[in-house]
This record gives structure tokens, C-alpha cells and sequence, in this order.
């Protein structure tokens, strides 16, 4: 499992105009995560996922999302798991099918939730547009 995690101010996912998901945090910051499941990922990746997203400390004074009850934007990006050591074009084969990708997704966003953590998510398996506003900017990759 891949995920690109960024500080943001202001987050949105929007599917053929209209807003499916957002945040709006001015004075806490939040974060957008990317989260790309792959084919060989274990059974509880998933569970350290949750817990890196709600626990770096990547927010303004080293605190971390769960710290500050921020908000976070969960987006499918099966793209991370996208491999380009040959030719001009990506092979997809390293991500998980959408079938097996969906259900960890929505853990992830529940194990979130469980935690306290406002969670605002994208459209699984559709064409999105994603606005983020980047604080920093701070992007960190995490891999589990």
C-alpha cells in the first residue's frame, strides 16, 4: 500500500462538477491522502495505513492529525502502484482490482473515523478532479 500524504489548507474532489468530497481548514491545516492499494499488500496494511495518517506529525509544530482533530481527504490513486522502469507507458499490474482496492479503502476511512477523525472522501473507480491548496508545501510518501 502507497500513500501520498499532504498538509493542505483546503482539499476537494469533484466528479463531473459536482463536490463529493471536501475539507476546509485554515487554522489547523488538514491532510490530502492519496492512497494507492496494491495487488500484494497484506491483510492488516491497511490498519498501519490508519495509523500513519492519523499519527505523523506532519502538521504545523510537529503535531499530527489526530493531535488536532484535523480533517482528512481520502482519494483511491491506483496510479502509485504505477510502474515505469520500461517503455513509455505504465504498467498497472502492481494495484490492487477495484474490487479488492474498494473494501480497503473504506477501512481505511472508517478506522479513521474510529479514531475521531473527520474523514471527507473521493468517488472510488471515478474520473475525479482534486484541488488542494498545499501548505508548505509538505508532501510525504508512506509506504506499508
Amino acid at each position: 500500500m502507497k500513500a501520498v500524504l499532504t498538509r493542505v489548507s483546503s482539499a476537494a474532489a469533484t466528479v463531473e462538477g459536482e463536490t463529493v468530497g471536501a475539507i476546509d481548514c485554515p487554522d489547523t491545516g488538514g491532510l490530502l491522502a492519496l492512497v494507492g492499494v496494491g495487488r500484494e499488500d497484506a491483510p492488516d496494511a491497511w490498519e498501519t495505513m490508519v495509523r500513519k495518517i492519523a499519527e505523523l506529525r506532519i502538521l504545523e509544530g510537529e503535531r499530527s492529525i489526530q493531535d488536532l482533530g484535523a480533517p482528512v481527504l481520502l482519494v483511491s490513486q491506483f496510479t502509485l502502484h504505477g510502474q515505469t522502469a520500461k517503455g513509455r507507458r505504465p504498467s498497472w499490474s502492481a494495484a490492487a482490482p477495484g474490487e479488492l482496492a474498494e473494501p480497503v479503502i473504506a477501512k481505511i476511512a472508517a478506522g479513521l473515523r474510529d479514531r475521531g477523525i473527520p474523514v471527507a472522501e473521493g468517488k472510488f473507480g471515478a474520473m475525479m478532479k482534486v484541488s488542494s491548496v498545499n501548505e508548505g508545501p509538505f508532501t510525504v510518501l508512506v509506504e506499508c
